[in-house]
C-alpha cells in the first residue's frame, strides 16, 4: 500500500498525538481537567495533542485551514483539516483505555482523507476518497450482515442533547427487538472505524460534531458502507445525527429509528 503524501502527514500527526495520549493515559490522577460545559471536558493532553497535530500539518501545508475541537477555526482555505485530538476524553481522563485520534481533510467541504488512530492498541485506520479503507495497511470491509437480526449495534448517549434521551432509549428498544446486542464504547470515531472493519454491524448517535465523524464516516463509506441521517437523507454531517453500517443494516435501522426521530419533542411519549 502506497500512501499519498498528504496521508503520510496525517498519519504522522496522528501518531504524534498518540504519543501524547500514551504518556498520560495511565496517570489519570495527575491529568489536569477543565469542564468546558456540563458533561464536556478538556484535558491538558487534549490541548497538547491538538498542538502536535497542527504543528505537523502546518509544517507541510502552511496555507491549509484548521477546524479543531479545542482550537476552533484557524484560517480559511479550500483545504480544511478537521481534528479531534482525543475522541473519548471522558474515557481517557479516567484511565479507561478506549480513545482515539481523528483527523480528516476536507477539500471544498468534502472529506477526502481520514485517519483514526487508536494508540492503546496501535491500530491505524486510514481511508482516501475512492481508494478504499485500511486497518494497519490491510484492506477492510463492513460486515455482510443481512439486516438487524443478530446484529451488534453501537451508540452513544447524547450529552449535548439530553432532552432527546428518552427518544434514544425508545430507539434502542426498537432496535433490540431484532438486534443481538448493544455496545457503548465512548469514542464515535472508533465506533465508525469498527463498523468499517466489521467488528460492529451498525452505529447511530445524536448530536455529533464534524470532528467526531469526518474521518470515521469516510472509513465506513470506503469500506463499502453507508452513512445517513435518521430520516434516511444524506444530511448527517450538518445535523450531527448519524446512522452507519452496510446498506441492509442502515436501511433496517432507519426503518426503526425514523418514526421515533420525527416525533415532536413535545409529544408526551417522545
Amino acid at each position: 500500500m502506497v500512501r499519498k503524501p498528504v496521508m503520510n502527514i496525517a498519519v504522522q500527526a496522528a501518531r504524534k498525538a498518540g504519543t501524547v495520549i500514551m504518556r498520560s493515559i495511565h496517570r489519570a490522577d495527575a491529568i489536569a481537567v477543565t469542564e468546558k460545559s456540563q458533561f464536556d471536558f478538556v484535558t491538558e493532553a487534549d490541548k497538547l495533542a491538538e498542538a502536535e497535530i497542527i504543528k505537523e500539518i502546518k509544517k507541510a501545508y502552511p496555507d491549509h485551514a484548521i477546524w479543531g475541537e479545542e482550537s476552533g477555526r484557524i484560517g480559511q482555505a479550500r483545504y480544511v483539516w478537521v481534528i479531534d485530538p482525543i475522541d473519548g476524553t471522558s474515557n481517557f481522563m479516567r484511565g479507561l483505555p478506549h480513545c482515539s485520534v481523528s483527523i480528516g481533510l476536507m477539500e471544498d467541504g468534502v472529506v477526502q482523507h481520514g485517519v483514526v488512530y487508536d494508540p492503546v492498541r496501535d491500530e491505524l485506520f486510514t481511508a482516501s476518497r475512492g481508494g478504499g479503507a485500511y486497518l494497519n495497511e490491510r484492506r477492510i470491509r463492513v460486515s455482510n450482515r443481512g439486516g438487524l437480526p443478530g446484529a451488534l449495534i453501537a451508540s452513544g448517549f447524547p450529552w449535548r442533547q439530553r432532552k432527546r434521551l428518552k427518544t434514544q432509549l425508545k430507539m434502542l428498544t426498537a432496535l433490540l427487538e431484532e438486534a443481538e446486542d448493544l455496545r457503548r464504547g465512548g469514542s464515535a470515531a472508533l465506533d465508525l472505524a469498527y463498523v468499517a472493519c466489521g467488528r460492529q454491524d451498525g452505529y447511530f448517535e445524536y448530536g455529533l460534531q464534524p470532528w467526531d465523524m469526518a474521518a470515521g464516516a469516510l472509513l465506513v463509506r470506503e469500506a463499502g458502507g453507508a452513512c445517513i441521517d435518521f430520516d434516511g437523507s444524506d444530511n448527517w454531517f450538518e445535523s450531527g445525527n448519524i446512522i452507519a453500517g452496510n446498506l441492509k443494516v442502515t436501511a433496517a435501522m432507519v426503518a426503526r429509528i425514523k418514526p421515533l426521530a420525527t416525533r415532536k419533542l413535545s409529544d408526551p411519549d417522545s
